[in-house]
């Protein structure tokens, strides 16, 4: 049984208002991190256009080196590069093995 958690408001005129609250919280969340993630996807181009071509993890760290992210976690970078790809301002380009974990990781360059 599934339990989803609803508040009612009360609108302007007197009817009552259901929210979802879980989708209420998902939806703020988006707002606060989209400044971000947008901010953030200018600094990975830029690092892309100085550097040349990285991977998530290599981008990570030089955010992280540059003061731009709290760490070096590729989970700062790798949203962020699906969102430029999709947006066509970066493209995989080659595999490559990732210093820090050993597995084969996807090394992107700016368009």
């Amino acid at each position: 049984m599934k339990y989803i958690r609803k508040k009612t408001f009360k609108t302007k005129k007197g009817e009552g208002k259901t929210v979802d609250i879980p989708k209420e919280t998902r939806r703020n969340s988006y707002e606060q991190i989209s400044l971000f993630a947008d901010i953030r996807k200018k600094l990975i181009l830029g690092i892309l256009n100085e550097r040349g071509e990285l991977t998530a993890q290599e981008l990570a760290s030089e955010l992280h080196k540059r003061g731009h992210i709290p760490s070096d976690e590729r989970n700062f970078t790798a949203p962020r590069l699906t969102e430029l790809r999709k947006a066509g301002k970066v493209k995989p380009i080659d595999k490559k093995l990732c210093a820090k974990t050993g597995r084969k990781v996807t090394v992107w360059a700016a368009l």
